[in-house]
């Protein structure tokens, strides 16, 4: 389902640690409108646990969490 998905941007946090992946994401959702996608690359283990507890602070909601190489996440946010 997720793969049917377009994202409106892309945040490429591989490579980054945590806490940046999640204040970098914090604040694109800001700048998003409501509807949009965007599309979060990770490597950090904690930031695949943090990212989705944070967005909701900042209206987002978590679309999908899939492992789409060996310690990497895509996370897709859609901000309501």
């Amino acid at each position: 389902m997720s793969n049917e998905i377009k994202p409106n941007y892309t945040l490429d946090e591989r490579g980054e640690v945590c806490p940046i992946p999640d204040v970098d994401t914090r604040r694109k959702l800001k700048e998003m409108k409501s509807g949009e996608v965007v599309e979060v690359l990770i490597d950090c283990a904690l930031s695949k646990k943090r990212i989705p507890e944070g967005v909701k602070e900042v209206g987002g909601e978590v679309i999908s969490i899939e492992e789409i190489g060996r310690s990497e996440w895509r996370i897709l946010i859609k901000k309501v």
